[in-house]
């Protein structure tokens, strides 16, 4: 009885091991006919038993259905790319176990255009604004070749411009892990017969200039990319609201840029957020001391203070811009803002108000200040149109201002300049 059992089991495992055989047959004629979804599914009927095969049977499955996978890919299944990974790496470990390598090559060459088409699909993925869809075959990209770092740094990019901050903070984070700084080094020379500069590799390059078919060599080294990695991760972090982290990713960033006066304003702007007025303070002070002489820096100081209501403050720093610069528009603009804003600020002041003689009075006494922050804002943009005649920003904005001012000459006036 029990020699009968095992020849049953003996059958039992030896009609398995058709069934596979026949599968994979099937899936190998499904492919060579382009249809990879019948070869998918011919090999998933056969997944449950496949690990209890022979090695080179597994082997020989696991290709079979990455080649599917692949496929399925190429035409559109951008989860397929990762099926089809998994199922080569499966090939390569069981031939790494068993020490016979037959399709380790294949799986290998695969993997290697798997990342081309993976690359150059993200490449039109980003051209199409499709940048989510780039991030993510960029990373499985990274993922295919480890040391092609760049791929990493690519699709915390796509993230960022696919406004993903949580995916692209991942990635950044995981750049600084790996130490990546992004620093390479090109090679070029004049072709001499077209007269244009050429980039080749070192050896090519030199030889080129040797044989005489080039000259001017030149060597272009890039940046450090490694700045503005611990930049963004700073500045991810405070847009997510994570403020620790970002206070931590500051010092981080600070460390790495130490002249970069806009980070100094960014971690300002943090704790102001914090409610740490304060540092915020401290900090302003520090940006101002770092570029005196800077207008962009002076603006960005005015932007700033504007934002947190600080509008005295962001008034000093706009004029010191423009004593500097003179016919910087934005700061022009924004300068008279700060009149109109600190005016709006007393509207609802006015509204409160009741109908008593001691309210109607201080009515009209709010009203005459707001005017006259109008008028001084007016006042800033009229002397900038000696200058700037045309300027359409300027131009609206004043019409604006005698619009709220009920000053009907000069806003027919500025409409008439802005040609309505």
């Amino acid at each position: 009885m029990r020699t009968r059992i095992l020849i049953f089991l003996a059958i039992g495992i030896s009609s398995m091991g058709f069934a596979q055989k026949d599968e994979m047959k099937a899936a190998e004629k499904a492919l060579k006919d382009g249809d990879a979804a019948a070869a998918k599914a011919a090999l998933v009927s056969a997944a449950s038993t496949i690990d209890s095969a022979k090695e080179k049977d597994q082997a020989e499955y696991y290709t079979l259905l990455g080649n599917a996978n692949y496929e399925l890919a190429k035409k559109g299944d951008v989860s397929a790319f990762q099926s089809a990974v998994d199922a080569y790496n499966k090939v390569i470990a069981v031939e790494e176990a068993s020490g016979k390598a037959k399709y380790s090559s294949v799986a290998q060459e695969k993997m290697s255009q798997m990342t081309a088409d993976l690359v150059n699909s993200a490449v039109e993925d980003n051209n199409n604004k499709k940048f989510s869809e780039a991030a993510e075959k960029l990373y499985m990209s990274y993922k295919l070749s480890p040391r092609d770092t760049v791929y990493l740094y690519y699709a915390a990019s796509s993230a960022v411009n696919g406004q993903d901050y949580e995916g692209a903070l991942k990635y950044y984070n995981e750049l600084k892990d790996v130490g990546y700084n992004g620093e390479s080094v090109s090679y070029t020379a004049v072709n001499v017969e077209s007269g244009e500069t050429e980039t080749m590799d070192k050896a090519t390059r030199d030889l080129y200039v040797k044989a005489g078919t080039h000259k001017d060599p030149k060597e272009e080294v890039s940046p450090s990319k490694k700045p503005e990695i611990v930049k963004n991760i700073a500045l991810i972090n405070q847009q997510m609201g994570n403020n620790e982290k970002a206070v931590e990713a500051y010092a981080d960033a600070r460390a790495e840029n130490p002249d970069d006066v806009n980070l100094v304003l960014g971690e300002a702007n943090l704790y102001y957020a914090m409610g740490d007025k304060e540092k915020f303070k401290d900090l302003m002070g520090q940006a101002s001391a770092m570029a005196p002489d800077n207008p962009d820096l002076l603006y960005n100081i005015g932007v700033i203070n504007m934002e947190q209501g600080n509008l005295q403050d962001a008034r000093d720093a706009y004029k010191k811009a423009l004593a500097i610069d003179p016919g910087y528009i934005n700061a022009l603009l924004n300068l008279s803002t700060t009149y109109v804003n600190e005016g709006n600020g007393l509207i609802d002041e006015m509204n409160a108000l009741g109908n008593s003689k001691a309210d109607i009075a201080k009515y009209d006494e709010l009203k005459e200040k707001k005017d006259s922050l109008f008028r001084e804002g007016a006042t800033v943009l009229e002397d900038a149109l000696q200058s700037n005649p045309d300027n359409e920003s300027i131009l609206t904005q004043l019409k604006n201002i005698y619009g709220a001012l009920g000053d009907n000459e000069n806003f027919m006036r500025i409409k008439k300049l802005l040609g309505e």
